[in-house]
């Protein structure tokens, strides 16, 4: 699998009845490796991030953050010839070029340049920062889905989830269709990664807004990935386990569904049960 992947030593220890047993071997681990995303060759933001699908995963980041509508503001995205400490290109960096006419992005007084693997809001500067506009109405969605499609979604994604057979090291997020259709599926070692990839990929193939789509998520719902969420114009967030208190309040004043503990047979609904047609 490439970069996505690395092979480390490793010793594995087993407590039983006759004592410890201790093996050694090489396991395999999800490779983590920083992506930095410039803009006209100015750097805008580092991420930790598994390599791969990284021109989908600087597309998403743009959109998601609201520094531009889509793919058609975006003339060429390209990787630079960084080296690493070998000599050998790292493809590390990404330099997005916008359109001609479209403003270049002033993230000075907004976001900080690094953000880690597990958590991207903590590179803002305050919490009004990342309270963007959407332009798009996810209250209007009149898309409905049932419980007992939803709970079919986990299994579908798990089932897609390549790299974490090999790690068990990675968070997933899938895209499905109103009816259940699994439209497309990312990995990365970081949640926020996994859906800008997503995003990305449907702003390449002109798929923004994602109307009557839900995005599904291997871990929790926060606040930030509610937000990417409403930014790609999803109605519907579910998550295999809890939301933040913010994730709920901003899925609740946008109007979108937002389900969390997604473990079938269950789900808890925390905003926009309407959306599912039942009443307690």
């Amino acid at each position: 699998m490439g970069r996505v992947t690395s092979r480390t030593p490793a010793s594995r220890i087993e407590v039983g009845a006759d004592g410890v047993v201790v093996t050694r071997r090489p396991d395999t681990v999800t490779a983590e490796e920083p992506l930095e995303v410039r803009v006209a060759g100015k750097p805008l933001a580092v991420t930790m991030r598994t390599p791969g699908d990284d021109f989908d995963l600087a597309l998403g980041f743009l959109v998601t953050e609201g520094l531009v509508a889509g793919a058609g503001e975006v003339s060429t995205l390209m990787h630079c010839q960084d080296e690493g400490e070998d000599g050998r290109p790292t493809y590390n960096v990404v330099d997005v070029v916008l359109q001609p006419g479209v403003a270049l992005p002033d993230v000075s007084l907004e976001r900080s340049f690094y953000t880690t693997s597990s958590c991207g809001v903590c590179g803002k500067a305050s919490l009004d920062a990342v309270r963007l506009r959407t332009p798009y109405d996810v209250a209007t969605d009149a898309t409905h889905w049932s419980p007992e499609l939803l709970v079919t979604l986990p299994d579908a994604l798990r089932s897609h989830q390549k790299v974490f057979d090999r790690t068990g090291g990675l968070h997933a997020a899938g895209l499905f269709a109103a009816s259940g259709e699994l439209l497309a599926v990312r990995e990365d070692v970081g949640r926020h990664n996994a859906v800008d990839k997503l995003v990305g990929w449907a702003a390449r193939e002109q798929r923004l807004p994602l109307t009557g789509c839900v995005l599904m998520v291997s871990g929790r719902a926060s606040f930030e990935l509610t937000q990417k969420a409403l930014m790609a114009g999803i109605p519907c967030l579910a998550a295999v386990s809890a939301p933040s208190s913010l994730a709920v309040d901003l899925a609740t004043e946008a109007g979108m569904t937002l389900v969390g503990f997604l473990r079938p047979p269950r789900m808890t609904v925390y905003a926009g049960e309407q959306r599912l047609g039942v009443a307690a």
